[in-house]
């Protein structure tokens, strides 16, 4: 197992540091094994609490039959452009195994607190909704799959972002103005509000954008898949 396949987050419940980690790694829920290392506690009325933690660790993705051994670690020097070849290369074989014709434009994002850089693909054409599919659900998995193989080649983790024109960014400021609307629809009708069910990665954006909300509060509620936000009046 390599530095970067495990990830340790805490939060106010075990629910929320699951979804941060999902997040930070970019992975739906069935891509991970989760521990619960502790399960916090709310204290005495709210004094002495105890935050929740859990580990997050990757699972393997299944070998192939011509499948071969992994890739040495790349020398530092050259890794930043190995790994946009990787990721390239990676992504392009993949829409020509799935038989979509596409553009792949690749470049890094901003560096994290420790320094690594995402690797960020954008994937432009036609009729490219075959790769977003339900919920994004293809997308994410596409994702996933880029993500196990680049991090097997270069030999430690990498974070790598796939979007496919500009889905991300646009479904991102859909869920926002949605937060906000169901938060005045629950403050007006004094009723919670139940969203559709999410994966993690857009209920994590739900509980951020409401979380300083002086009126609501949010939880998430129901088992995966159809695990969803509830918005819920003061």
């Amino acid at each position: 197992m390599n530095e970067r396949t495990t990830l340790e987050k805490i939060a106010a419940s075990v629910d929320e540091a699951v979804a941060d980690g999902l997040a930070e790694l970019g992975l739906p829920a069935e891509a991970v094994d989760v521990e619960v290392l502790d399960s916090g506690s709310r204290g005495l009325l709210g004094i002495g609490g105890r935050q929740a933690r859990v580990r997050l660790t990757i699972k393997p993705q299944p070998a192939g039959p011509d499948a071969g051994p992994a890739a040495e670690p790349l020398p530092a020097a050259e890794a930043d452009d190995d790994l946009l070849r990787i990721a390239r290369q990676t992504v392009t074989e993949l829409l020509d195994k799935m038989k979509v014709p596409a553009f792949v434009d690749i470049r890094y994002g901003s560096a994290d607190e420790e320094g690594s850089r995402p690797v960020l693909v954008d994937i432009h054409g036609d009729d490219l909704g075959v790769l977003i599919g339900r919920r994004a659900e293809i997308l994410n998995a596409l994702q996933y799959i880029v993500n196990l193989i680049v991090s097997k080649q270069a030999g430690h983790w990498v974070q790598v972002t796939i979007d496919v024109e500009g889905y991300r960014a646009r479904r991102e400021r859909q869920l926002r103005q949605m937060a906000q609307r169901m938060a005045d629809q629950a403050v007006k009708t004094g009723h919670r509000q139940s969203l559709e069910p999410m994966p993690a990665n857009e209920r994590r954006l739900i509980h951020i954008e409401l979380r300083d909300h002086p009126d609501v509060t949010t939880q998430s509620v129901g088992d995966e898949p159809a695990r969803k936000v509830t918005i819920v009046p003061k």
